[in-house]
């Protein structure tokens, strides 16, 4: 009992789905060299990210370290601390200051490490405007200001 059509094979069944009713068709795969160079360009962006990060939080050339601190008389504090360097030849400086019971900064001083070791100990008194409860560094740099290296 033949109607006179041909029964539907697999190859016409897969071209004649009904429109909009199974999504949109898979988009071919990228080729091989697509994928080789999306990687190759990841990975450059990541290590020129890893660069910039170890530049920025690296280890520092010259670093300061609290060693203690003392109140004194008339609103001032001692601090007392110790300046790792890796060329002992340059002069540093260290910037100290002392905070108040709200954790405001209340005084702030420069100190000169002169050249001479790779280990440094420094005392300096720093005045405040009010009465200080901590001490502490809030940085060292080898950019020395030119009224601190003058005689």
């Amino acid at each position: 009992m033949s109607t006179g059509q041909d029964a539907p094979t697999a190859e016409s069944t897969r071209t004649d789905l009904p429109e909009g009713r199974y999504g949109k068709p898979r988009a071919a795969r990228p080729s091989r060299w697509r994928r080789l160079v999306f990687g190759l360009v990841a990975l450059l962006v990541s290590g020129g990210i890893a660069y910039v990060a170890y530049l920025n939080f690296g280890s520092a050339p010259i670093e300061g370290e609290r060693v203690s601190f003392d109140e004194k008389p008339g609103d001032a504090m001692e601090i007392t601390i110790n300046v790792t360097r890796d060329d002992v030849n340059r002069p540093g400086v260290c910037v100290v200051r002392v905070r108040d019971k709200t954790g405001a900064e209340s005084g702030r001083k420069e100190v000169l490490i002169q050249p001479g070791s790779k280990h440094s100990r420094v005392t300096t008194t720093i005045k405040s405007i009010g009465r200080p409860v901590t001490a502490d560094i809030f940085g060292c740099s080898y950019d020395v200001p030119r009224y601190l290296s003058r005689p």
